[in-house]
């Protein structure tokens, strides 16, 4: 069973953190879907993901442009996970199931500490999420530092 993990953008922007879960995903052999909610928010993170990030080169595709399935990272929009994705990263307040939940290594919702409305959603999805029952954990950056601030497990 998997766990939701919340991570509460404030001192590093989705542009930082981002690339860093992802390397940290390919490290324990991951495959992952990144969702948002919009065209916009995926050519973005398309073109973020080829410029690079610090750490080196992360291996990806948008979904519906060829070769789904062997993505080791696959940005979408949509709700299925043709490339067999153990990870699933929402951002920009995609929705996330508690079924893939359960069925995930891991998920993880980043949210943009700065928005209100972005921090109303992400309590929403918490409190959806702990409701049906999947452990979900809340880290927030803390000088620099990701500080686990709250936890909850299935009893």
């Amino acid at each position: 069973m998997g766990a939701a993990y919340f991570y509460h953008l404030t001192e590093s922007p989705l542009d930082v953190t981002l690339p860093m879960l992802l390397g940290k995903a390919q490290q324990v052999g991951w495959r992952v879907v990144v969702r948002g909610r919009n065209e916009g928010m995926i050519d973005w993170l398309d073109q973020l993901l080829w410029l690079g990030a610090e750490d080196g080169f992360l291996p990806h595709g948008k979904q519906g442009t060829g070769f789904d399935a062997e993505q080791p990272i696959l940005l979408t929009t949509l709700g299925d996970i043709p490339n067999g994705a153990s990870c699933i990263m929402s951002v920009g307040g995609a929705e996330v199931s508690s079924d893939e939940i359960t069925n995930s290594d891991r998920v993880c919702i980043l949210f943009d500490g700065n928005d209100p409305d972005a921090v109303q959603h992400a309590r929403g999805q918490w409190k959806a999420i702990t409701g049906a029952g999947c452990a979900a954990q809340y880290w927030a950056q803390d000088m620099g530092s990701w500080v686990k601030k709250a936890e909850s497990n299935p009893d």
